[in-house]
Protein backbone atom coordinates (compact mmCIF):
# COMPACT_ATOMS: atom_id res chain seq x y z
CA UNK A 1 0.00 0.00 0.00
CA UNK A 2 0.97 3.57 -0.92
CA UNK A 3 0.69 6.16 1.92
CA UNK A 4 -0.50 9.65 1.19
CA UNK A 5 -0.84 12.06 3.64
CA UNK A 6 -3.65 14.45 3.90
CA UNK A 7 -5.22 17.27 6.06
CA UNK A 8 -7.87 17.10 8.03
CA UNK A 9 -10.39 19.54 9.55
CA UNK A 10 -9.48 22.57 11.75
CA UNK A 11 -12.48 23.59 13.54
CA UNK A 12 -14.08 20.35 13.95
CA UNK A 13 -13.16 17.48 16.08
CA UNK A 14 -10.70 15.08 14.74
CA UNK A 15 -12.59 12.20 12.67
CA UNK A 16 -12.03 8.89 15.06
CA UNK A 17 -9.39 6.34 13.53
CA UNK A 18 -11.38 4.54 11.22
CA UNK A 19 -14.10 7.26 10.32
CA UNK A 20 -13.84 8.95 6.89
CA UNK A 21 -12.69 13.04 6.67
CA UNK A 22 -14.61 15.23 4.56
CA UNK A 23 -10.91 16.39 2.57
CA UNK A 24 -10.47 12.71 2.92
CA UNK A 25 -13.85 11.39 0.94
CA UNK A 26 -13.47 14.31 -1.43
CA UNK A 27 -9.68 12.91 -2.28
CA UNK A 28 -10.59 9.71 -2.75
CA UNK A 29 -13.84 10.67 -4.79
CA UNK A 30 -11.16 12.75 -7.18
CA UNK A 31 -8.65 9.56 -7.09
CA UNK A 32 -11.94 7.11 -8.27
CA UNK A 33 -12.84 9.55 -10.78
CA UNK A 34 -9.43 11.17 -11.76
CA UNK A 35 -11.51 13.84 -13.15
CA UNK A 36 -11.01 17.83 -12.27
CA UNK A 37 -14.40 18.22 -12.31
CA UNK A 38 -14.67 17.10 -9.01
CA UNK A 39 -12.29 19.75 -7.90
CA UNK A 40 -15.11 22.05 -6.86
CA UNK A 41 -16.45 19.65 -4.68
CA UNK A 42 -13.45 19.49 -2.91
CA UNK A 43 -12.61 23.04 -2.71
CA UNK A 44 -16.24 23.05 -1.01
CA UNK A 45 -16.52 20.12 1.04
CA UNK A 46 -14.55 21.28 3.78
CA UNK A 47 -17.11 23.15 5.67
CA UNK A 48 -20.45 22.11 4.02
CA UNK A 49 -22.30 19.72 2.75
CA UNK A 50 -22.06 19.92 -0.66
CA UNK A 51 -22.79 16.70 -2.67
CA UNK A 52 -20.17 15.80 -4.88
CA UNK A 53 -19.81 15.80 -8.76
CA UNK A 54 -21.31 12.19 -9.97
CA UNK A 55 -19.06 12.70 -13.36
CA UNK A 56 -15.53 13.41 -14.56
CA UNK A 57 -14.30 15.77 -17.86
CA UNK A 58 -10.72 15.40 -17.14
CA UNK A 59 -8.08 13.58 -15.48
CA UNK A 60 -5.91 15.29 -12.74
CA UNK A 61 -3.62 13.29 -10.64
CA UNK A 62 -4.09 12.91 -6.42
CA UNK A 63 -0.66 14.66 -5.67
CA UNK A 64 -2.48 18.04 -7.50
CA UNK A 65 -5.65 17.34 -6.07
CA UNK A 66 -4.09 17.35 -2.59
CA UNK A 67 -2.95 20.57 -2.81
CA UNK A 68 -6.17 21.64 -3.20
CA UNK A 69 -7.37 21.09 -0.11
CA UNK A 70 -8.77 24.39 1.76
CA UNK A 71 -7.15 26.00 4.58
CA UNK A 72 -9.61 24.80 6.71
CA UNK A 73 -8.46 21.39 6.60
CA UNK A 74 -4.78 22.12 7.61
CA UNK A 75 -4.02 21.03 11.06
CA UNK A 76 -3.29 16.84 11.55
CA UNK A 77 -1.38 15.25 8.94
CA UNK A 78 -3.40 11.50 9.03
CA UNK A 79 -1.39 8.74 7.07
CA UNK A 80 -3.98 7.45 4.35
CA UNK A 81 -2.70 4.07 2.65
CA UNK A 82 -4.17 3.29 -0.62
CA UNK A 83 -4.36 -0.78 -2.06
CA UNK A 84 -5.53 -1.73 -5.83
CA UNK A 85 -5.95 -5.43 -7.54
CA UNK A 86 -7.97 -6.83 -10.06
CA UNK A 87 -10.34 -10.14 -9.44
CA UNK A 88 -8.85 -13.20 -10.19
CA UNK A 89 -10.45 -16.39 -11.17
CA UNK A 90 -12.85 -18.21 -9.24
CA UNK A 91 -12.35 -15.10 -6.96
CA UNK A 92 -15.27 -13.15 -4.51
CA UNK A 93 -15.15 -9.32 -3.85
CA UNK A 94 -14.58 -9.80 -0.16
CA UNK A 95 -11.68 -12.15 -1.01
CA UNK A 96 -10.47 -9.44 -3.18
CA UNK A 97 -10.60 -6.93 -0.85
CA UNK A 98 -9.31 -9.43 1.51
CA UNK A 99 -6.30 -9.55 -0.68
CA UNK A 100 -5.35 -6.03 -0.56
CA UNK A 101 -5.44 -5.38 2.76
CA UNK A 102 -9.12 -5.04 4.43
CA UNK A 103 -10.13 -7.37 7.18
CA UNK A 104 -12.29 -9.85 6.03
CA UNK A 105 -15.12 -8.72 8.85
CA UNK A 106 -14.62 -4.95 7.36
CA UNK A 107 -14.98 -5.82 4.41
CA UNK A 108 -18.31 -7.69 4.35
CA UNK A 109 -19.61 -4.85 6.21
CA UNK A 110 -18.35 -2.58 3.53
CA UNK A 111 -19.83 -5.07 0.77
CA UNK A 112 -23.00 -5.50 2.76
CA UNK A 113 -24.35 -2.06 2.36
CA UNK A 114 -24.87 -3.07 -1.27
CA UNK A 115 -27.66 -5.81 -0.63
CA UNK A 116 -30.62 -4.83 -2.46
CA UNK A 117 -29.44 -2.09 -4.61
CA UNK A 118 -28.85 -2.24 -8.01
CA UNK A 119 -25.79 -0.60 -7.99
CA UNK A 120 -23.48 -3.92 -9.35
CA UNK A 121 -24.63 -6.00 -11.66
CA UNK A 122 -22.55 -9.75 -10.09
CA UNK A 123 -22.88 -11.02 -13.82
CA UNK A 124 -19.96 -8.03 -14.59
CA UNK A 125 -17.88 -9.24 -12.01
CA UNK A 126 -14.98 -10.62 -14.73
CA UNK A 127 -11.69 -11.98 -13.25
CA UNK A 128 -9.38 -9.54 -14.74
CA UNK A 129 -11.34 -6.80 -15.55
CA UNK A 130 -13.11 -5.58 -12.27
CA UNK A 131 -10.87 -4.02 -10.00
CA UNK A 132 -10.95 -2.72 -6.36
CA UNK A 133 -9.29 -0.12 -4.26
CA UNK A 134 -9.12 0.51 -0.56
CA UNK A 135 -8.27 3.31 1.80
CA UNK A 136 -6.75 2.85 5.10
CA UNK A 137 -6.54 6.10 7.46
CA UNK A 138 -4.08 5.14 10.01
CA UNK A 139 -4.81 1.38 9.21
CA UNK A 140 -8.18 1.33 9.68
CA UNK A 141 -10.67 0.48 6.50
CA UNK A 142 -12.64 3.35 5.42
CA UNK A 143 -13.49 3.30 2.12
CA UNK A 144 -13.74 1.07 -0.91
CA UNK A 145 -14.12 1.39 -4.84
CA UNK A 146 -15.19 -0.99 -7.15
CA UNK A 147 -15.07 -0.95 -10.48
CA UNK A 148 -17.06 -3.01 -13.13
CA UNK A 149 -18.26 -1.13 -15.90
CA UNK A 150 -15.44 1.01 -17.81
CA UNK A 151 -17.74 4.01 -17.34
CA UNK A 152 -19.38 3.62 -13.65
CA UNK A 153 -17.52 2.61 -10.14
CA UNK A 154 -19.51 2.40 -6.72
CA UNK A 155 -17.42 4.52 -3.50
CA UNK A 156 -18.43 3.05 -0.22
CA UNK A 157 -17.15 5.03 2.45
CA UNK A 158 -17.55 4.57 6.73
CA UNK A 159 -19.94 7.04 8.23
CA UNK A 160 -19.16 8.40 11.56
CA UNK A 161 -21.20 6.25 13.56
CA UNK A 162 -19.13 2.87 11.80
CA UNK A 163 -22.10 2.18 9.38
CA UNK A 164 -21.39 2.37 5.58
CA UNK A 165 -23.07 4.43 2.51
CA UNK A 166 -22.43 3.77 -1.22
CA UNK A 167 -22.54 6.03 -3.80
CA UNK A 168 -22.86 5.80 -7.80
CA UNK A 169 -19.68 7.29 -9.42
CA UNK A 170 -20.10 8.17 -12.78
CA UNK A 171 -17.25 8.83 -15.72
CA UNK A 172 -18.43 11.07 -18.45
CA UNK A 173 -18.25 9.56 -21.71
CA UNK A 174 -17.52 10.66 -25.32
CA UNK A 175 -19.00 8.83 -28.18
CA UNK A 176 -16.77 8.27 -31.34
CA UNK A 177 -16.29 5.95 -34.12
CA UNK A 178 -14.51 2.71 -35.48
CA UNK A 179 -14.21 0.88 -38.61
CA UNK A 180 -12.63 -1.99 -39.07
CA UNK A 181 -12.14 -4.04 -42.29
CA UNK A 182 -10.10 -7.03 -43.22
CA UNK A 183 -9.47 -9.48 -45.44
CA UNK A 184 -10.63 -13.28 -43.44
CA UNK A 185 -7.59 -16.01 -43.44
CA UNK A 186 -9.03 -17.94 -40.43
CA UNK A 187 -12.77 -16.31 -38.89
CA UNK A 188 -14.18 -13.11 -38.56
CA UNK A 189 -14.12 -13.45 -35.18
CA UNK A 190 -10.45 -13.53 -34.75
CA UNK A 191 -9.95 -10.71 -37.59
CA UNK A 192 -12.25 -8.56 -35.82
CA UNK A 193 -10.86 -8.34 -32.42
CA UNK A 194 -7.52 -8.20 -33.45
CA UNK A 195 -8.74 -5.19 -35.13
CA UNK A 196 -10.36 -3.11 -32.21
CA UNK A 197 -13.83 -5.04 -32.29
CA UNK A 198 -15.17 -6.59 -29.19
CA UNK A 199 -17.79 -10.35 -28.91
CA UNK A 200 -20.74 -8.12 -29.46
CA UNK A 201 -19.87 -6.28 -32.26
CA UNK A 202 -19.14 -9.91 -33.92
CA UNK A 203 -22.62 -11.72 -32.66
CA UNK A 204 -24.18 -8.61 -34.18
CA UNK A 205 -22.39 -8.90 -37.23
CA UNK A 206 -23.43 -12.66 -37.64
CA UNK A 207 -27.24 -11.60 -36.45
CA UNK A 208 -27.21 -9.18 -39.58
CA UNK A 209 -26.00 -11.97 -41.73
CA UNK A 210 -28.09 -15.00 -40.00
CA UNK A 211 -30.83 -15.10 -42.75
CA UNK A 212 -28.36 -15.12 -45.67
CA UNK A 213 -25.22 -17.26 -44.60
CA UNK A 214 -24.72 -20.20 -42.92
CA UNK A 215 -21.29 -18.85 -41.08
CA UNK A 216 -19.80 -22.69 -40.95
CA UNK A 217 -20.05 -23.62 -44.41
CA UNK A 218 -20.67 -20.49 -46.45
CA UNK A 219 -17.20 -18.28 -45.15
CA UNK A 220 -13.73 -18.54 -47.11
CA UNK A 221 -10.80 -17.33 -46.63
CA UNK A 222 -10.36 -14.47 -48.90
CA UNK A 223 -13.70 -13.22 -48.52
CA UNK A 224 -13.40 -9.50 -46.91
CA UNK A 225 -15.53 -7.81 -44.33
CA UNK A 226 -16.29 -4.50 -42.76
CA UNK A 227 -17.57 -3.01 -39.68
CA UNK A 228 -18.38 0.07 -38.44
CA UNK A 229 -19.59 0.75 -34.95
CA UNK A 230 -19.98 2.75 -31.75
CA UNK A 231 -17.39 3.80 -29.21
CA UNK A 232 -16.68 5.53 -25.84
CA UNK A 233 -13.89 7.49 -24.91
CA UNK A 234 -13.20 8.48 -21.20
CA UNK A 235 -11.67 11.53 -20.29
CA UNK A 236 -8.05 10.59 -20.76
CA UNK A 237 -9.17 9.86 -24.35
CA UNK A 238 -8.55 5.66 -23.59
CA UNK A 239 -11.47 4.02 -25.52
CA UNK A 240 -13.24 2.03 -22.64
CA UNK A 241 -16.23 0.23 -24.49
CA UNK A 242 -17.82 0.02 -27.75
CA UNK A 243 -21.49 0.07 -29.10
CA UNK A 244 -23.87 -0.84 -31.51
CA UNK A 245 -23.13 -1.60 -35.19
CA UNK A 246 -24.30 1.13 -37.26
CA UNK A 247 -22.82 -0.76 -40.74
CA UNK A 248 -21.89 -4.28 -41.67
CA UNK A 249 -20.68 -5.76 -44.78
CA UNK A 250 -19.45 -9.07 -46.50
CA UNK A 251 -18.06 -9.39 -49.76
CA UNK A 252 -17.36 -13.35 -50.26
CA UNK A 253 -17.73 -15.97 -52.65
CA UNK A 254 -21.41 -16.53 -50.87
CA UNK A 255 -22.60 -13.23 -51.31
CA UNK A 256 -21.70 -9.39 -51.53
CA UNK A 257 -24.14 -7.35 -49.49
CA UNK A 258 -24.14 -4.48 -47.20
CA UNK A 259 -26.33 -3.70 -44.06
CA UNK A 260 -27.38 -0.28 -42.35
CA UNK A 261 -28.33 -0.41 -38.77
CA UNK A 262 -31.96 1.67 -38.97
CA UNK A 263 -34.33 2.55 -36.50
CA UNK A 264 -37.80 3.76 -38.03
CA UNK A 265 -39.57 6.28 -36.40
CA UNK A 266 -42.96 4.91 -36.95
CA UNK A 267 -42.38 1.45 -35.09
CA UNK A 268 -39.36 2.49 -33.01
CA UNK A 269 -37.76 -1.09 -33.76
CA UNK A 270 -34.10 -1.44 -35.28
CA UNK A 271 -33.26 -3.53 -37.46
CA UNK A 272 -30.82 -3.98 -40.38
CA UNK A 273 -31.27 -2.72 -44.22
CA UNK A 274 -29.66 -3.31 -46.84
CA UNK A 275 -29.11 0.03 -49.36
CA UNK A 276 -32.26 -0.49 -51.47
CA UNK A 277 -33.78 -0.26 -47.48
CA UNK A 278 -34.83 -4.08 -47.31
CA UNK A 279 -35.14 -5.71 -43.85
CA UNK A 280 -32.18 -8.41 -43.44
CA UNK A 281 -34.68 -10.35 -41.36
CA UNK A 282 -36.59 -13.07 -43.17
CA UNK A 283 -39.13 -15.11 -42.29
CA UNK A 284 -37.60 -18.13 -41.39
CA UNK A 285 -33.85 -18.44 -40.85
CA UNK A 286 -31.88 -20.58 -42.76
CA UNK A 287 -30.51 -22.67 -39.63
CA UNK A 288 -31.92 -22.72 -36.37
CA UNK A 289 -28.91 -24.21 -34.80
CA UNK A 290 -25.40 -22.63 -34.06
CA UNK A 291 -21.98 -24.43 -34.43
CA UNK A 292 -23.22 -27.96 -36.34
CA UNK A 293 -22.02 -29.07 -39.32
CA UNK A 294 -24.58 -31.13 -41.89
CA UNK A 295 -24.16 -34.50 -41.70
CA UNK A 296 -27.09 -35.37 -44.53
CA UNK A 297 -28.86 -33.19 -47.19
CA UNK A 298 -32.62 -33.10 -48.43
CA UNK A 299 -33.15 -35.61 -50.81
CA UNK A 300 -33.18 -39.34 -51.69
CA UNK A 301 -30.62 -41.54 -49.79
CA UNK A 302 -30.67 -44.70 -48.25
CA UNK A 303 -32.06 -44.72 -44.67
CA UNK A 304 -28.92 -45.60 -42.65
CA UNK A 305 -31.37 -48.08 -40.18
CA UNK A 306 -34.03 -49.49 -41.94
CA UNK A 307 -31.63 -49.76 -45.33
CA UNK A 308 -34.41 -48.17 -47.66
CA UNK A 309 -34.07 -45.78 -50.25
CA UNK A 310 -36.55 -42.41 -49.83
CA UNK A 311 -36.96 -39.06 -49.61
CA UNK A 312 -34.79 -37.68 -46.81
CA UNK A 313 -37.35 -34.67 -45.89
CA UNK A 314 -35.60 -32.71 -43.93
CA UNK A 315 -31.53 -30.94 -43.21
CA UNK A 316 -29.19 -33.19 -40.44
CA UNK A 317 -27.12 -31.37 -38.38
CA UNK A 318 -24.85 -33.02 -36.55
CA UNK A 319 -24.18 -31.52 -32.92
CA UNK A 320 -22.91 -32.24 -29.59
CA UNK A 321 -25.92 -33.79 -27.32
CA UNK A 322 -27.10 -30.64 -25.18
CA UNK A 323 -26.78 -28.20 -28.18
CA UNK A 324 -29.56 -25.52 -28.03
CA UNK A 325 -31.98 -25.18 -30.94
CA UNK A 326 -34.11 -22.61 -31.88
CA UNK A 327 -37.36 -21.73 -33.41
CA UNK A 328 -36.80 -20.64 -37.34
CA UNK A 329 -39.72 -18.02 -36.80
CA UNK A 330 -42.56 -16.98 -34.95
CA UNK A 331 -45.68 -19.36 -34.66
CA UNK A 332 -47.36 -21.90 -33.03
CA UNK A 333 -46.06 -25.21 -31.51
CA UNK A 334 -48.47 -27.80 -32.89
CA UNK A 335 -46.88 -30.94 -31.37
CA UNK A 336 -43.99 -31.06 -28.41
CA UNK A 337 -44.00 -34.94 -28.31
CA UNK A 338 -42.75 -38.14 -29.02
CA UNK A 339 -43.38 -39.15 -32.62
CA UNK A 340 -41.69 -42.98 -33.42
CA UNK A 341 -38.52 -42.83 -35.16
CA UNK A 342 -38.50 -39.40 -35.34
CA UNK A 343 -38.25 -39.75 -31.32
CA UNK A 344 -38.77 -36.65 -29.27
CA UNK A 345 -40.19 -33.92 -31.93
CA UNK A 346 -41.36 -30.49 -32.65
CA UNK A 347 -43.47 -28.91 -34.95
CA UNK A 348 -44.39 -25.03 -35.50
CA UNK A 349 -46.92 -23.53 -37.84
CA UNK A 350 -46.01 -20.48 -39.24
CA UNK A 351 -47.85 -17.98 -41.41
CA UNK A 352 -48.22 -18.28 -44.94
CA UNK A 353 -48.34 -21.63 -45.10
CA UNK A 354 -45.22 -22.71 -43.55
CA UNK A 355 -44.33 -24.81 -40.79
CA UNK A 356 -40.92 -26.48 -39.18
CA UNK A 357 -39.81 -29.64 -38.13
CA UNK A 358 -37.59 -30.35 -35.22
CA UNK A 359 -36.71 -34.20 -34.47
CA UNK A 360 -34.48 -36.90 -32.27
CA UNK A 361 -34.44 -34.16 -29.28
CA UNK A 362 -32.68 -34.94 -25.86
CA UNK A 363 -35.39 -32.71 -24.08
CA UNK A 364 -37.75 -29.74 -24.92
CA UNK A 365 -37.14 -26.39 -23.59
CA UNK A 366 -38.56 -26.29 -20.14
CA UNK A 367 -42.47 -25.22 -20.31
CA UNK A 368 -43.10 -25.65 -24.34
CA UNK A 369 -46.38 -27.40 -24.87
CA UNK A 370 -48.47 -27.59 -27.68
CA UNK A 371 -50.43 -24.14 -28.59
CA UNK A 372 -47.56 -21.80 -27.17
CA UNK A 373 -46.64 -19.37 -29.39
CA UNK A 374 -42.80 -19.06 -29.84
CA UNK A 375 -40.65 -16.09 -31.50
CA UNK A 376 -37.74 -16.51 -33.99
CA UNK A 377 -34.73 -17.31 -32.55
CA UNK A 378 -36.28 -18.65 -29.31
CA UNK A 379 -34.91 -21.69 -27.19
CA UNK A 380 -36.96 -24.96 -28.11
CA UNK A 381 -35.42 -27.97 -27.47
CA UNK A 382 -32.09 -29.58 -27.59
CA UNK A 383 -29.93 -31.98 -29.37
CA UNK A 384 -30.09 -35.38 -28.87
CA UNK A 385 -30.22 -38.83 -30.51
CA UNK A 386 -33.89 -40.29 -29.60
CA UNK A 387 -36.00 -42.59 -31.96
CA UNK A 388 -34.41 -44.09 -35.23
CA UNK A 389 -31.34 -42.19 -35.19
CA UNK A 390 -27.22 -43.17 -34.78
CA UNK A 391 -26.13 -40.71 -32.86
CA UNK A 392 -26.87 -37.12 -31.63
CA UNK A 393 -27.94 -34.40 -34.24
CA UNK A 394 -30.86 -32.03 -35.24
CA UNK A 395 -33.60 -33.37 -38.29
CA UNK A 396 -34.91 -30.19 -39.96
CA UNK A 397 -37.77 -30.13 -42.03
CA UNK A 398 -39.52 -27.52 -43.79
CA UNK A 399 -42.72 -28.00 -45.01
CA UNK A 400 -44.63 -25.23 -47.22
CA UNK A 401 -48.61 -25.98 -48.07
CA UNK A 402 -47.91 -29.42 -46.61
CA UNK A 403 -45.29 -30.20 -49.27
CA UNK A 404 -41.32 -31.04 -47.80
CA UNK A 405 -38.95 -28.43 -49.47
CA UNK A 406 -35.06 -27.79 -48.81
CA UNK A 407 -34.99 -25.98 -46.05
CA UNK A 408 -30.96 -25.18 -47.65
CA UNK A 409 -32.07 -23.70 -50.87
CA UNK A 410 -35.71 -21.99 -49.95
CA UNK A 411 -35.80 -18.37 -50.96
CA UNK A 412 -37.94 -16.84 -47.97
CA UNK A 413 -39.99 -13.93 -47.72
CA UNK A 414 -38.02 -10.88 -46.48
CA UNK A 415 -38.86 -8.69 -44.14
CA UNK A 416 -39.78 -4.68 -43.87
CA UNK A 417 -39.33 -3.11 -47.35
CA UNK A 418 -39.01 0.76 -46.64
CA UNK A 419 -39.54 1.94 -50.05
CA UNK A 420 -43.31 1.21 -49.52
CA UNK A 421 -43.66 3.82 -46.69
CA UNK A 422 -42.28 7.13 -48.28
CA UNK A 423 -41.57 9.23 -45.36
CA UNK A 424 -39.64 6.40 -43.46
CA UNK A 425 -37.71 5.42 -46.60
CA UNK A 426 -36.73 9.64 -46.94
CA UNK A 427 -35.49 9.04 -43.03
CA UNK A 428 -33.58 6.01 -44.28
CA UNK A 429 -31.64 7.75 -47.21
CA UNK A 430 -30.98 10.74 -44.76
CA UNK A 431 -29.97 8.09 -42.35
CA UNK A 432 -27.36 6.16 -44.86
CA UNK A 433 -26.03 9.26 -45.80
CA UNK A 434 -24.35 10.05 -42.50
CA UNK A 435 -23.62 6.39 -42.07
CA UNK A 436 -21.64 6.73 -45.43
CA UNK A 437 -19.90 9.53 -44.59
CA UNK A 438 -18.47 8.05 -41.24
CA UNK A 439 -17.48 4.96 -43.25
CA UNK A 440 -15.10 7.18 -45.28
CA UNK A 441 -13.82 9.54 -42.39
CA UNK A 442 -13.20 6.38 -40.61
CA UNK A 443 -11.54 4.23 -43.46
CA UNK A 444 -9.49 7.23 -44.63
CA UNK A 445 -8.03 7.09 -41.13
CA UNK A 446 -7.49 3.47 -41.11
CA UNK A 447 -5.79 4.06 -44.32
CA UNK A 448 -3.71 7.30 -42.61
CA UNK A 449 -2.72 4.76 -40.29
CA UNK A 450 -1.49 1.63 -42.49
CA UNK A 451 0.34 4.27 -44.39
CA UNK A 452 2.11 5.65 -41.27
CA UNK A 453 3.01 2.21 -40.14
CA UNK A 454 4.47 1.14 -43.41
CA UNK A 455 6.39 4.30 -43.73
CA UNK A 456 8.30 3.49 -40.10
CA UNK A 457 9.35 0.32 -41.48
CA UNK A 458 10.81 1.91 -44.47
CA UNK A 459 7.80 -0.27 -47.16
CA UNK A 460 5.74 1.28 -48.77
CA UNK A 461 1.89 0.60 -48.54
CA UNK A 462 -1.09 1.14 -50.46
CA UNK A 463 -4.49 2.02 -48.28
CA UNK A 464 -6.40 -0.99 -47.18
CA UNK A 465 -9.10 -1.83 -49.96
CA UNK A 466 -12.97 -1.18 -48.30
Amino acid sequence: MSPIETPEPANDAAPAKGRLSQGIKSLIVLAVLGSASAVAGLVMAGRTNTPFSETAEAAIPVPLAARLVTAWDAVEMPVVERSEGKLERNETLTGLLTRIGAPMREANAALHTLNGKDLIDSRRLLPGKTSAEAWFEDGALTAVSVRADADRSVLITRKSDNTWTALPLYAKLTPGYMRVEAEIESSIYSAALARGAEDQQVADFASAFAYDIDFQREIHPGDRFEILFETYYDERGNRVRNGDILYAALNGKAMQRGFYRFTPSDDGIADYYDQNGESATKFLMKTPINGARISSNFGNRRHPISGYTRLHKGTDFAAPTGTAIYAAGNGTVQRASWNGGYGNYIKIKHSKGYETAYAHLSRYAKGLKSGQKVKQGQVIGYVGSTGASTGPHLHYEVYVNGKPVNAMSLKLPTGRKLVEDAPIMEEFKTHKAMVDALRAAEGAQIATAALTVSAASGEAAAPPTP
